[in-house]
């Protein structure tokens, strides 16, 4: 194991190389905000909340700590009035794109955001382009249901082409994983409905109690990971996870009686 030796908000520590700024520091007690930083993906620096000031010989700068690689011989400092500056700024513009998204107001309450310089482009709870759905679709789900698409202010979130997408199961981690709220859900008469990503995926009817619960795409999807992992014989069943952990709590009492 490779380590060196840096140093954040004056304290000097030795930490293993290549480390990403941000979670060192998180750390150590230093509180970094970010909107677009999730621990189950890689980081992807889109956010520019996490900003921090760098300085290495004569040279500092400001740069992103989520995807900052600690190296040898740097100072950070998560506090400076650059850093708090440019914070406010991308918070700024954040509350003009989603004004109304409850994570975006709660970071501009602590950092003393309240009205934003830039023009309100009269949107609840808009995209902020974090890139979190399309990632979490892409690594944990191994689909590509969802992207970036155009340039510049046109830039936008949404399924490829702008249709709906066979690539969508349904799962809902877009939309769990979105700080904005942006990404819609809601099951309606056995149908499962995602505005944003044109999706409508009919849903399965439980084994046991007999209600709807899951879109019958992800269900196919997850016994077929489930398959290559156990083999082909492996039959997960078809049951919600209510009736599922009702089942998994009688067999643990049954077993307890047995015991006792």
């Amino acid at each position: 194991m490779d380590m060196i030796k840096t140093t954040i908000d004056g304290r000097e520590i030795e930490v293993q190389r290549d480390r990403w700024a941000l979670e060192v520091a998180r750390e150590m007690g230093i509180e970094i905000p970010t909107l677009c930083h999730h621990s189950a993906l890689e980081p992807y620096g889109a956010c520019r909340l996490c900003v921090v000031e760098v300085t290495k010989g004569k040279w500092t700068w400001l740069t992103t700590s989520c995807d900052l690689p600690i190296r040898e011989g740097l100072t950070i400092r998560t506090d400076t009035p650059a850093v708090i500056a440019a914070r406010k700024t991308a918070l700024e513009l954040m509350l003009a794109q989603a004004p109304d998204a409850e994570e975006v107001r709660q970071l501009a309450e602590q950092l003393g955001t309240k009205s934003p310089r830039f023009p309100d482009r009269n949107e609840s709870n808009a995209c902020i382009l974090c890139g979190l759905c399309v990632r979490v679709c892409k690594v944990v789900t191994g689909k590509m249901a969802i992207c970036f698409s155009n340039r510049g202010t046109d830039r936008k979130v949404g399924p490829p082409f702008d249709r709906s997408s066979d690539e969508c199961i349904g799962c809902n981690a877009c939309v769990d994983i979105c700080p904005t709220g942006c990404i819609e859900s809601r099951d309606e008469a056995g149908i499962r409905k995602i505005p944003m990503l044109k999706t409508e995926l009919k849903l399965a009817d439980c084994e046991v109690c007999g209600k709807p619960f899951a879109p019958i795409r992800q269900l196919e999807h997850m016994q077929a990971k489930l398959r290559e992992k156990f083999g082909d014989d492996f039959e997960a069943g078809c049951i919600c996870p209510v009736c599922r952990r009702e089942q998994t709590a009688a067999r643990l009492h049954n077993v307890a009686e047995k015991i006792g």
